[in-house]
């Protein structure tokens, strides 16, 4: 792994974090919501955090391609205005957890 490639990894999680910080205040006109699980969101980072933890498992592309969507869209959420965001990250990357034990101990 080349320090180009890292270069585009932390372009990708900037950009990913810039685009959920503009699309949360336009989302979201209250500072802070109480544990309220925006699904979209969830459904994001759950995607996200799959394509970044189980890049070995997806044959059709390159895997510094698919890490760098997954980091754009783990980011996505990560980057959503302060108070946002909080539990889908926490519930994608359990959810992507679990199925990266489950293909590393029964694959």
């Amino acid at each position: 792994m080349t320090e180009f490639f890292y270069l585009i990894y932390l372009i990708s999680f900037v950009i990913g974090s810039i685009v959920g910080l503009l699309l949360s205040y336009k989302k979201y006109s209250a500072p802070f919501v109480t544990e309220k699980i925006d699904s979209m969101a969830l459904v994001v980072s759950i995607i996200g955090w799959l394509i970044l933890l189980n890049n070995q498992l997806i044959v059709l592309i390159q895997p510094y391609v698919s890490i760098t969507i997954g980091l754009f869209l783990v980011a996505m959420v990560l980057g959503m205005r302060p108070g946002y965001g909080r539990y889908e990250t926490l519930i994608g990357f359990i959810v992507s957890g679990t199925i990266w034990l489950l293909t590393t101990t029964f694959l």
